[in-house]
């Protein structure tokens, strides 16, 4: 039982509002970590078709044979149950008193979070973390913003070769063959698009989604360009926007949206699109160990999906609140990441799958800091190196490791 930093968070928000929602895509450990933090509660899922029948046909009168503190698994299975927890958190607001788990993102089903507002703290739970694998917590954010690094951080090319292939969902790390990895990899996604597709939406074409999830998988890490994907897709844009909406809704995909500031410049507003898990990605590009270990580098949007997901982890258990995008402009000058805090700090953040660097490697960090000199705090070039290589006082070469090794 690998051990969940946000564990500390969900018992504070447990402590402090009466319902605390976890919510994350399917196999990330939210039953488990839900069970885990209050043993003692009545446990329902809405898995079993009995409770979901009971809650679909009388959604109040189930919630009203509550006694004492509930924890309700797979929430967004039944809708009409958030109404319901509204009208008895209303008339008894005792901190701790529902505990949700959901495998569909409610902040992207106005209906679902809009009757909860102000009485909901939601815990977002991702597959697991690499420092959460090696059992090694740090907070990744604050190493970034504060530049404490170590000169140098081991790297093992296979082991981060096994890394990119398993990414972290729990019984894939269990797996140590690519047959069986493959096989729960293909079984996942037919569950998802299979049921939980027509759980939230009446669709038609549901075959078109796994070949749809194959061509943002080819193109991981891009910008999205809806009339390039609509047309190789033969999907419609109207059909295409609302598939992706849904695949966002069930974690399997993650937009990340351009930085932008009120300075004048001429920036890329088109956000980058990631499959939500790098072992996912690698699965569905037909990646292999042999092959990557045979080549002379590694695939860079493969390693570029591995530190969104990472960053994106490691931001739900901060302690510093950030936000994470991407800056382009138009003429074509990139920063891959783009961290911004509450103070309106920025850590550029370029990714190279590769071992070696060199001084235009920091071109486009160098155009950030030029254009936002205020603002700019760190630019690190993330690399497979070893060594951690300060440019200046600002630019820094910094080993991938670092993201999982002290």
């Amino acid at each position: 039982m690998l051990p969940r930093t946000i564990r500390n968070f969900a018992l504070e928000a447990l402590e402090d509002s009466p319902v605390t929602l976890i919510n994350g895509a399917r196999q990330t450990g939210k039953s488990t970590l839900a069970q885990m933090l209050r043993p003692n509660r009545n446990y329902l899922t809405l898995d079993d078709p009995a409770v979901l029948a009971a809650a679909l046909t009388d959604p109040f009168g189930f919630i009203a044979g509550q006694t004492g503190k509930v924890c309700l698994d797979e929430i967004q299975r039944a809708p009409g149950l958030f109404l319901a927890i509204k009208a008895a958190v209303d008339k008894n607001r005792t901190a701790g008193r529902f505990l949700l788990s959901g495998s569909a993102n409610v902040l992207l089903l106005p209906e679902m979070a809009d009757s909860l507002a102000g009485r909901m703290e939601i815990i977002e739970l991702w597959p697991l973390a690499q420092t959460e694998i090696n059992n090694h917590e740090f907070d990744l954010i604050e190493r970034l913003y504060s530049g404490d690094f170590a000169n140098s951080y081991s790297f093992d090319r296979d082991d981060f070769i096994e890394r990119l292939l398993k990414g972290g969902f729990p019984e894939v790390l269990t797996r140590n063959s690519e047959r069986r990895r493959e096989a729960w990899f293909d079984s996942y996604l037919l569950t998802i698009l299979q049921r939980d597709v027509r759980d939230l939406a009446n669709i038609e074409g549901l075959s078109e989604l796994p070949k749809l999830m194959q061509l943002l998988a080819a193109r991981n890490g891009s910008l999205l360009n809806i009339s390039e994907l609509s047309r190789t897709s033969g999907i419609a844009q109207t059909t295409l926007r609302r598939y992706l909406s849904l695949l966002e809704t069930l974690f399997l995909i993650r937009q990340v949206p351009a930085w932008s500031s009120n300075l004048g410049k001429r920036l890329q507003k088109s956000p980058k699109l990631f499959l939500s898990d790098y072992g996912m990605t690698a699965h569905l590009q037909g990646v292999t160990h042999s092959a990557i270990q045979n080549s002379h580098g590694l695939p860079g949007d493969l390693v570029e999906s591995f530190v969104h997901a990472e960053l994106a982890k490691h931001q739900t258990w901060a302690e510093q609140r950030t936000q994470l995008m991407h800056y382009r402009t138009t003429t074509g000058m990139e920063v891959d990441f783009v961290l911004e805090n509450r103070r309106k700090e920025l850590v550029g953040i370029e990714v190279k799958a590769a071992a070696t660097i060199s001084k235009k490697d920091f071109n486009g960090l160098r155009h950030l800091r030029e254009t936002t000199p205020q603002q700019f705090k760190r630019g690190i070039l993330l690399y497979t190196g070893e060594q951690t290589v300060h440019f200046d006082k600002q630019l820094v070469a910094l080993p991938l490791a670092s993201f999982y090794t002290s």
